[in-house]
């Protein structure tokens, strides 16, 4: 058994939240989709541990350049690539944030920027949309 399928079988949804709050409706739509809802969630995880793995490389990147003025050919693309990752989290995160209610908008913001070809994930999380 591979470890995503050894971390499908670990994964419980506790929905009892929702039901306590008269929120069946939530609770059996979740149930329903059960299979979609833990893939998206595992993929979710998945992309935020392979994110801050990536941050840590590039701390030690950055820590390497400073010390010796100079890095790999290999480096140098990881860190422009985790760079611009940052600037489209910061891009597309930070107004949100800043707008009330404007995060409801960012699922069909990333819908659209994908149609035009334009690329808003980071790249922990691209094929995994």
């Amino acid at each position: 058994m591979s470890q995503k399928e050894e971390n499908k079988n670990k994964l419980i949804i506790d929905l009892s939240v929702f039901e306590a709050d008269n929120k069946k409706e939530f609770s059996q739509i979740i149930i329903k989709n059960k299979k979609k809802v833990t893939k998206v969630l595992i993929d979710f995880f998945d992309g935020l541990k392979n994110e801050a793995t990536d941050s840590k490389e590039t701390s030690r990147i950055i820590y390497k350049f400073i010390l010796e003025q100079k890095i790999t050919k290999a480096e140098e693309k990881q860190l422009k690539t985790k760079v611009a990752d940052m600037f489209k989290i910061i891009g597309v995160g930070v107004p949100f944030m800043i707008i009330p209610g404007a995060s409801i908008l960012i699922p069909f913001l990333l819908k659209i920027a994908e149609k035009n070809g334009i690329d808003l994930y980071p790249s922990n999380f691209n094929g995994k949309k």
